[in-house]
């Protein structure tokens, strides 16, 4: 089944055909900058262009960046605080004239790396985390995910993980991959100590970098890099619109 996957996050917004079935993509991502202030009517809208570029007629999966409760938006930490309470799948569909289920972010690249990337036909539990503008997270169970985890608001040295440790505070602080790395490691030893999970997978935008912090993540080879990398959010949102 052919899904447009839509992924949202706090800087880009990208979408692409899907092919369900093997998780390939179908045409290239299309890409646009997350409007500021991140409004409803500023990212409805954008939603609603990522649509007409593949003018798109079928179902559509979205991941967005926020905990996500039977449709509703519970949480806005990168995006505008008056998304909290909102049915993001109905003001979707408003704009796209099409089906669209939406999930966590980070639960949609958790789906698709243990669907078609570096957790396939693994056992156990697995912890994706997402680095990129802040840090998402998803949890799966011998296949089965536990949604909306938000577990980069985690306390780490007196502050939100994510405040610490995402990709923006390494761009923004001028961190060296070295110097990042390091606390990076600070934060997945932390992971591990609460969940002792059986392979901790690093997806977002920091997973194309990995070589260059690896050395200095200390759990060794419970610590793998995303197989799909930046693609995984759009495969599995796709995965998500295919399933409800």
């Amino acid at each position: 089944m052919k899904v447009l996957g839509i992924d949202i996050g706090g800087s880009g917004m990208k979408g692409a055909p899907v092919d369900t079935r093997t998780g390939e993509l179908l045409a290239e991502r299309y890409r646009v900058e997350t409007p500021q202030p991140a409004t409803p009517e500023n990212m409805i809208e954008k939603v609603g262009e990522i649509a007409r570029h593949f003018n798109w007629r079928g179902r559509i999966g979205c991941g967005f960046p926020a905990a996500i409760l039977q449709g509703k938006v519970m949480t806005a930490s990168n995006i505008d605080k008056s998304w909290i309470g909102r049915e993001v799948g109905s003001d979707f569909e408003k704009v796209t004239n099409c089906p669209t289920v939406v999930i966590n972010d980070a639960d949609a690249a958790g789906l698709a790396e243990v669907a078609f990337g570096a957790g396939k036909n693994k056992k156990g539990l697995l912890f994706v985390v997402t680095v990129g503008t802040g840090i998402g997270s998803a949890l799966i169970n011998n296949g089965q995910l536990v949604a909306n985890t938000e577990l980069g608001h985690l306390y780490l040295n007196g502050m939100v993980a994510e405040k610490f440790v995402a990709d923006s505070v390494r761009k923004k602080e001028k961190l060296s991959w070295d110097e990042w790395g390091k606390r990076f490691d600070q934060y997945l030893g932390h992971i591990y100590k609460l969940f002792y999970p059986d392979m901790i997978i690093v997806g977002g935008g920091a997973s194309k970098k990995y070589k260059l912090y690896k050395e200095h993540l200390s759990i060794g080879d419970k610590v793998v890099p995303a197989v799909l990398l930046n693609n995984a959010g759009i495969v599995g949102a796709a995965l998500a619109g295919r399933s409800n």
